[in-house]
């Protein structure tokens, strides 16, 4: 399959922005970012990487996000509330505070595109997604558990995930911000 097949695919972004911040001490969404903040920083990426439309998880009206359908389930609570209202299809998903992954990588994992989930090894986001009745109604069962079986790699293990290769210089592209030493250390 050649590059240029892939980049046909029509494809969405989901950017997960709706977190507590709790380490950060403040919204990492609106953290500044090379003159922008986070968010527009990451719908940015997600946009060059061959997103035609970018959904953003989180109470952020001015980006036209949406609010978590049931508090508190972390990432799993973003991806099923944005899932529950766009249309099927291919998505690329992206936590907001993974600033320094590339296009390119991002692209990368559109390379298997029959499969429900793909993602790279030992790194649960980013994501390529298949937004589809099989991915909610497994979203849908997940929210509805108890706690402890609410996360990414459930979702991840129940859709049957294809895990792509990731080179020592890329898995440094997917470091996050949760502490603002962290940030420190990743803008530099």
């Amino acid at each position: 399959m050649t590059m240029r097949t892939i980049t046909n695919i029509p494809i969405d972004g989901i950017v997960l922005a709706g977190g507590l911040s709790t380490r950060m001490g403040r919204d990492k969404a609106l953290l500044p970012w090379h003159g922008r903040i986070l968010l527009e920083h990451v719908r940015g990426l997600l946009r060059q990487a061959g997103c035609r439309r970018v959904w953003v998880s989180g109470n952020y009206p001015a980006f036209g996000g949406i609010a978590d359908r049931v508090a508190r389930c972390g990432p799993l609570g973003g991806l099923y509330s944005v899932a529950m209202c766009m249309p099927e299809g291919a998505t690329l998903v992206l936590p907001v505070d993974m600033p320094n992954v590339t296009p390119g990588l991002l692209r990368r994992l559109l390379a298997e595109p029959t499969a429900a989930c793909t993602l790279f090894t030992d790194e649960p986001l980013p994501m390529r997604l298949q937004i589809d009745s099989k991915c909610r109604r497994v979203l849908q069962e997940l929210i509805e558990k108890s706690p402890a079986h609410r996360s990414l790699r459930a979702v991840q293990e129940r859709l049957g995930a294809i895990e792509l290769p990731l080179a020592d210089n890329e898995r440094k592209l997917l470091l996050n911000c949760n502490s603002p030493a962290d940030l420190e250390s990743i803008a530099s």
